[in-house]
This record gives structure tokens, C-alpha cells and sequence, in this order.
């Protein structure tokens, strides 16, 4: 299942569920307070109907929850970026990353970098 086609406010209140693991609309209510309580369950009505979540009654009320790991939907959708931006070269999306992000990586996050692409090099052999 992928999370490309959703617009902004269905991503935030999927962010919400994943943060959260478990909430009531009146629950993404709160950290969305510009949204009225009937769009906010309208939303979560839609999430359910693509897939993406579920919901349990909790009395008269329901508690969603998302469907994909948050880790899956991560990399479904780095995958769709991979190939939609990037002609599926992993190479080019660290160049991107690297140069985007140069003054803030620590020498410690680039020598764990680097540990993880020697460790990729030794996997193959």
C-alpha cells in the first residue's frame, strides 16, 4: 500500500496514528485544531476505506490505528521517490542527501555512514 496519493492532511493524521500507534478522532483532533472534528473523522473514514488504517469500538467511539508498519511505508515510499526522481540510482539520491545536508553531519554520523556502506561491500562478497 502506498501513501503517495494522499494529500497533506491525510499524511498528518497518519503521522499522528503512527506517532501515537492508537487515536480517536477527538485525539487528532487535538493536534490539529485548524481542522473542524467532522473533517478530521472524515478523514480517518477514508484512511480506513484506502487501507491504511483501522478502527476498533471503544465504546461509542473508534480507535484507529495505522495498517503498515511505519518502517514498510518508509521504504514504499523511498522506493516510489527512487524511481520517480532518481532513475531507481541510489547513488544519486545520497549525492542529493550528502550535498543538501554537507554542514550538518557530524564526523560520527559519516564515519557510520561510511561503516554501513563497508558493511554492504562485505554482504556481497
Amino acid at each position: 500500500m502506498s501513501i503517495s496519493g494522499l494529500s497533506k492532511r491525510e499524511r498528518q493524521i497518519l503521522e499522528i496514528l503512527y506517532r501515537r500507534g492508537k487515536a480517536t478522532a477527538n485525539d487528532v483532533h487535538e493536534e490539529m485544531p485548524k481542522m473542524t472534528y467532522s473533517a478530521v473523522r472524515g478523514m480517518l473514514r477514508v484512511l480506513s476505506e484506502k487501507g491504511l488504517a483501522v478502527h476498533e469500538a471503544d465504546g461509542v467511539r473508534y480507535v484507529y490505528s495505522p495498517v503498515v508498519p511505519r518502517d514498510e511505508a518508509a521504504k514504499s515510499e523511498l522506493r516510489n521517490v527512487l524511481d520517480t526522481f532518481f532513475g531507481n540510482s541510489v547513488e544519486q539520491v545520497v549525492v542529493t542527501l550528502l550535498s543538501e545536508h554537507e554542514n550538518d553531519l557530524s564526523d560520527a554520523t559519516l564515519d557510520r555512514l561510511s561503516a554501513l556502506i563497508e558493511q554492504a561491500k562485505q554482504e556481497r562478497k
